[in-house]
C-alpha cells in the first residue's frame, strides 16, 4: 500500500507540473493584447523580433552569431517553435549568420528577402537553409517597396526598399527597410540603408516616414540617420544596435550629435542589454 500511495503521489506531482505548463501558456498567450517590439542584444549587428497582438511573430535579421538562440528564448514562450516571418535584410555576416541556425531550429512560413546578391560562405549557407526550409513548406518572397506583411489585429509591416530587383548593387543599399504600423503608432527598420536611400525615402514619402521609434541605420554610423531622414521620422525614440567594442567606434559622434540635435533620447543594446518597447496603438511604451 505504501509503494502505492507513493506511485499515486508521484504521478499526481507529474500531472500538476504538467497542466501548470500548460496553464502558464494559454495565460501567456492571453496577455499577448499589446505590439511588442524587441532589439535583441546579439552584439555587433542587428536582430529585430516583433510579436503582434494576434500573436504572429516577425524576425528582422540575426545577428552575427548562434547567440541569437539564447536573446529569443528571453522574448518569447518556451513552447514556441515557429515564426510567421522571417526578414535577412541583406547578407552581410552581422545581419544574417545567426539566421543559419535559427532556420535549422524553427518552423518558418515565411521568408522575406532582399534580391540583393552576397558572395561569401555565410551568405551560401542561409541560401542553403533558406532552401532547405522552401522544400519544407516555407514560402520564399521578394521584398519590393509597396507589400504589406499583415500581422493581423491591425497590425502590418510596409516595405519600404529596395524598389527594384537589385541583384548587383551595394549590399547596404539593397537592404530592406520595413516600417511596422500599429494604430497611430509605427517603428522604423533601417537596417544599414545609406544617406543616399534615406534621402530618397524622404523624397517619396516626406511626413509619411514618422515613426514613434527609429532603429539608427547601420549601428550608429555616420554614414547613416542624416539630419533629413530623422528630421521626417521625428521619432520618439531611436535605438543602437551595436557590440560595445566594435572596431568601427559606432555610434559615429555625428550620429550622436544629430539625435542630440533633435533632442531624441536613444537607448543602445551594448549598455541597455535587450530594448523592448510595445504599443496598445494609441502609444508606445519603452520596458
Amino acid at each position: 500500500m505504501c509503494t502505492s500511495a507513493r506511485i499515486v503521489g508521484v504521478a499526481i506531482v507529474v500531472l500538476a507540473v504538467v497542466a501548470g505548463g500548460i496553464w502558464a501558456a494559454v495565460f501567456d498567450k492571453t496577455r499577448n493584447e499589446n505590439l511588442r517590439v524587441s532589439f535583441l542584444n546579439v552584439g555587433e549587428g542587428d536582430a529585430i523580433f516583433i510579436q503582434a497582438p494576434s500573436g504572429r511573430t516577425v524576425l528582422i535579421d540575426g545577428g552575427p552569431d548562434v547567440g541569437v538562440l539564447r536573446q529569443l528564448s528571453t522574448v518569447s514562450p518556451w513552447y514556441t517553435h515557429s515564426i510567421d516571418v522571417v526578414i535577412p535584410s541583406h547578407p552581410d555576416a552581422d545581419h544574417i549568420t545567426g539566421l543559419i541556425d535559427v532556420l535549422e531550429r524553427y518552423h518558418i512560413s515565411y521568408v522575406v528577402q532582399s534580391s540583393v546578391l552576397g558572395d561569401t560562405p555565410i551568405w551560401n549557407m542561409l541560401e542553403n537553409e533558406i532552401a532547405k526550409s522552401a522544400g519544407h513548406g516555407t514560402r520564399i518572397i521578394t521584398a519590393l517597396r509597396g507589400q504589406i506583411i499583415d500581422l493581423g489585429s491591425g497590425a502590418y509591416l510596409e516595405i519600404l526598399s529596395p524598389d527594384r530587383n537589385v541583384p548587383n548593387v551595394d549590399t547596404n543599399v539593397g537592404c530592406v527597410v520595413t516600417r511596422l504600423v500599429y494604430g497611430a503608432t509605427s517603428f522604423m527598420f533601417s537596417c544599414d540603408a545609406p544617406q543616399n536611400i534615406e534621402d530618397y525615402l524622404v523624397y517619396l514619402d516626406g511626413k509619411n516616414l514618422h515613426s514613434d521609434v527609429l532603429k539608427a541605420g547601420h549601428h550608429g554610423s555616420k554614414n547613416s540617420s542624416s539630419p533629413l531622414f530623422v528630421g521626417f521620422v521625428d521619432p520618439q525614440y531611436a535605438v543602437y544596435s551595436r557590440g560595445c567594442d566594435n572596431k568601427y567606434g559606432f555610434p559615429a559622434a555625428e550620429t550622436v550629435a544629430t539625435f542630440k540635435q533633435f533632442d531624441i533620447p536613444t537607448f543602445d543594446t551594448c549598455t541597455d542589454g535587450t530594448v523592448t518597447f510595445t504599443s496598445d496603438g494609441q502609444k508606445v511604451t519603452k520596458m
